[in-house]
């Protein structure tokens, strides 16, 4: 196929969809073809001073202007919802960063990330040209999260239906609850405010102090400040500002004043649990259900800090590709790692699907189909681990991932078998450099471990 100017070669492409272009071959192709071009370098700071930094080259021809672009923009999206940060330095040609720059001003095509990021960093989202010299150099500052096991323990779940407390005394569960609620639905943040203290009251009854408490939370998180969060979907900005950020903080002071708490994305806890379970770093945990929701554990076992937020990170350059309606932006993961790609792609496997329906209730139609037999079901996980397997390629340019950890209800029963079968086969046969990444569902070892355990064991203690 060709696209932008560039030929890109594609062995497997989803069944149900041949237009799919995927982001890994689109770069394997542009970078060879590019071999001996412009050397540039896009950096983007976010918070601490911690700079994430790619170099490499482009075309820098007039023939392949539009390919470059392509290349830079995605490249730029890719670090910034990985990464996260807001400000974005282009080196080494003006000409690319005037088009960034104008793409993430207001009313461009990215006017949405840049306003989530200056949201989620308290700062002015900017983007700036340098001479290529003028690049800093990467730096990240990881800490050693997680994995503690000593003391008594709360570990917090925050769920979108239920939240999940365990009191964890030297890393043994000695009483857990789960708790139905309502937190999406609900604008009053005393609502949230008051479920929380309740569940770390209980928790801390049932141990004889309290050393420590851990929290999994859906949202993106700052030094333990709740920026964006969907939990507090329906809270209006200004009570946001004044009862959310601080929401965890202040409940474990109802506790006692110098209890040491860390509050971590639940995508993040949930690659820790299985860091902890297989006993193994370097773990991409991705969760597809209502979103796509993606946490990582480092190669020192330490959770980065990183956004993760991969929902919004690239994955295929079609031009009638899937937007994403929150964004704007099309081609995004959300759209092909979640339950939205299961009912993308019922219709073209003719199963027709009740447009009463809730996306959850479409799913389980799906899974019913395949329960009864119907292979054209079939094809919608084929589809998506095709999908997948070009993706895990393409996150790997910016992850070590030795192992990914695929949980969420896409991957319940036999779908997630043809799901992990079928990536398996696109990663063997496409991408070799990187097949020997380990793809695994979760077993019965990962569940005894548990989100709210692996959450307890965030914070030291001392």
């Amino acid at each position: 196929m060709k696209m932008h100017g560039l030929e890109i070669s594609v062995k497997n492409l989803p069944v149900l969809d041949k237009g799919f272009v995927p982001m890994a071959a689109f770069c394997r192709d542009f970078e060879a073809s590019a071999k001996n071009g412009k050397e540039i370098a896009v950096a983007v700071e976010r918070n601490q001073g911690q700079i994430a930094v790619r170099r490499f080259r482009i075309h820098g021809t007039a023939a392949m202007r539009e390919a470059d672009a392509v290349y830079v923009d995605r490249t730029v999206k890719m670090l910034l919802w990985a990464y996260g940060g807001f400000k974005v330095m282009i080196g080494g040609d003006d000409e690319i960063g005037a088009v960034i720059a104008k793409a993430y001003a207001k009313g461009g095509s990215r006017e949405f990330d840049a306003n989530f990021m200056a949201r989620v960093y308290e700062r002015p989202f900017e983007v700036e040209s340098l001479a290529l010299c003028d690049i800093p150099a990467a730096k990240s500052s990881a800490q050693s999260v997680g994995r503690n096991v000593d003391g008594c323990r709360i570990g917090f779940d925050a769920g979108g239906s239920d939240r999940k407390v365990s009191a964890v005394v030297d890393g043994v569960s000695v009483y857990s609850e789960e708790v139905v609620w309502f937190p999406k639905t609900n604008a009053d943040p005393d609502y949230h405010y008051q479920g929380i203290l309740d569940a770390f009251r209980t928790a801390a009854s049932k141990m004889p102090r309290v050393d420590a408490i851990g929290v999994s939370s859906a949202g993106v998180y700052i030094d333990n400040r709740a920026m964006v969060a969907s939990l507090f979907i329906k809270v209006p900005e200004d009570e946001f500002d004044a009862k959310v950020k601080n929401i965890y903080l202040r409940a474990a002071k109802e506790l006692g004043e110098n209890i040491p708490i860390e509050v971590a994305n639940d995508g993040d806890v949930t690659a820790l649990a299985g860091a902890m379970s297989l006993e193994k770093n370097n773990i991409l945990g991705i969760a597809m259900g209502t979103s796509e929701a993606a946490g990582y554990v480092d190669g020192d076992g330490n959770i980065t800090g990183w956004l993760n937020e991969l929902a919004f990170a690239p994955v295929d350059l079609q031009e009638d590709a899937m937007v994403d309606e929150w964004s704007g932006d099309k081609g995004c993961g959300v759209k092909y790692f979640s339950q939205d790609s299961v009912i993308k792609l019922a219709p073209r496997a003719g199963i027709v699907l009740d447009e009463a329906l809730s996306p959850a209730e479409k799913l389980k139609v799906v899974q019913h189909e395949m329960d009864m037999g119907n292979k054209n079901a079939d094809d919608i996980y084929l589809s998506i681990g095709t999908y997948l397997g070009h993706t895990l390629a393409y996150y790997a340019m910016y992850y070590e991932i030795g192992d990914v950890l695929l949980l969420g209800r896409v991957m319940s029963g036999k779908g997630g078998d043809i799901i992990i079968a079928e990536a398996r086969r696109v990663l063997d046969e496409e991408y070799p450099e990187v097949a020997a990444m380990e793809l695994h569902l979760p077993d019965e070892k990962i569940r005894r471990v548990g989100q709210s355990v692996a959450a307890a064991s965030l914070p030291k203690i001392g």
